[in-house]
Parts: structure tokens; sequence; C-alpha cells
């Protein structure tokens, strides 16, 4: 396998997860609700599995496909996704249980900018 149809085999199976996480969410069916759920939870850790298997034996995938573009440094698109998330937050419901949910959003956001920009090696 080309480090190309690696790289899109691993952007439609990490592309999976989003799209049984919204059919999980908007399932009638408890059943289908725990399966999805059960897959979602498990692809991703599967999937990095895969990929860090297969960069340790055919080379780092260097670039993934995307429509949307993919940052190159974390640290921007964090700080671009926290700043999304304060503004979003303004236009939900001012219940405090969803509210609160947001802040712990934001506190693992901030949480994980604060990680990577104290400890990455420059």
């Amino acid at each position: 396998m080309s480090q190309k149809a690696a790289a899109e085999f691993t952007v439609n199976l990490l592309h999976s997860a989003t799209v049984t996480h919204l059919m999980h969410l908007q399932t009638k069916s408890y059943s289908q609700h725990v399966a999805l759920g059960d897959y979602y939870d498990g692809i991703v850790e599967l999937v990095d599995s895969l990929v860090e298997a297969y960069q340790g034996s055919h080379g780092v995938i260097e670039e993934y496909p995307d429509p949307h573009g993919i940052y190159k440094d974390p640290l921007p698109y964090l700080d671009n996704l926290c700043n999304y998330v304060e503004e979003k937050r303004k236009s939900l419901p001012d219940d405090t249980m969803l509210q609160n949910i947001v802040d712990e959003i934001v506190q693992l956001l901030d949480t994980t900018i604060y990680k990577l920009k104290r400890f990455t090696e420059a």
C-alpha cells in the first residue's frame, strides 16, 4: 500500500468515527445507540495503532487528504477551535448543565494548549 493510499485509508476510517458518532446521537434504537457507541469509541484507538505500526515499518505518512485542509501545527488549530467554542457557546441555551459541559470542553482545550506551549520541544 502506498503512503497516499494509507493516508486515504486512515482518513476514511477516522472519519467513520465522526459519522457513526452522529448516527449514535440520532438513532431511536437503543441497540444501535450502544453498538455505534462501541464502534466510535474503539475505531480511533485501532486506527492509531494501525498507523503507528505502518509508520514504524513503512515511514511516516507526511500528507493526508482533507477537503477542509489540515493544520500542520496543533497549537493554532486548538486556539482557533477554542475561540470557535467560546463564540458558539453564546448561541447555546443558557441551561447550566449544558454550559457546564461546554466549560469542560474549554478546560480540555485550554489544558491541551498549555501542555503544547509548555512542554513541546522547539
